[in-house]
This record gives structure tokens, sequence and C-alpha cells, in this order.
């Protein structure tokens, strides 16, 4: 055995590192503008469906962030990078979805 085999637990790596920063960044944003349009709503009353969905928005680039990350750490950094790249792609589909239910169905989020 090599000693490349017997060690565990190889870090992340400084490319792969940079790529988690950079992409991590973009989801703190998306949970950042979750978070503000929350707020923004909620002074308004919301009912129980609103709330529901406005705080799953929040949590749903974290949770996405996650799994990409469960998903792309052990791959190589160009793989790493699109997985993270189609989860943030997901979390932007999301947030379109609930800006549109949100602004079309605003008497229905409201109480």
């Amino acid at each position: 055995m090599t000693a490349r085999e017997t060690t565990k637990g190889h870090g992340l790596g400084l490319m792969k590192t940079l790529i988690l920063g950079l992409a991590g960044l973009f989801y703190a944003y998306a949970v950042w503008n979750a978070v503000a349009y929350l707020v923004s709503v909620a002074q308004y009353g919301l009912n129980a469906y609103g709330w529901f969905v406005l705080l799953f928005s929040v949590l749903f680039p974290i949770l996405v962030f996650a799994a990409a990350y469960a998903l792309g750490r052990r791959r190589q950094a160009v793989e790493f990078a699109l997985v993270l790249l189609a989860g943030l792609t997901l979390v932007a589909v999301f947030w379109m979805n609930v800006v549109a239910l949100s602004t079309l169905n605003f008497s229905s989020l409201t109480g």
C-alpha cells in the first residue's frame, strides 16, 4: 500500500474550496433575498399557506446547497462546480415561482 492509499479524509483542495465559497455566496444571497421578501410581505399579514411558502423559500436554498455539496464533494472540481450551478439554477427557478405566486395571488397569501 502506498501512503496515498492509507490516508483518509483528504480535504477538499484549494480549487474546490474556492468554488464552494463562491457558490456559497450566491446561495447565501438567495437566502438573504428570501428573508427580506418574507419580512416585507409579512407586514401585510399572512395566512398559514403564505407563511409556509415564504418560510420554505428561505429554507430551500439551504437544503439545495447541502444536497449539492453532498452530491459533488467527491467529484472533480469542474463536476463539483456544475453540481453547485445546477442547484443554484433550481433555487432560481423556485424563487421565480414563489415571486410569481405571491404577486399573482397576493390576496390568497394574506389573511
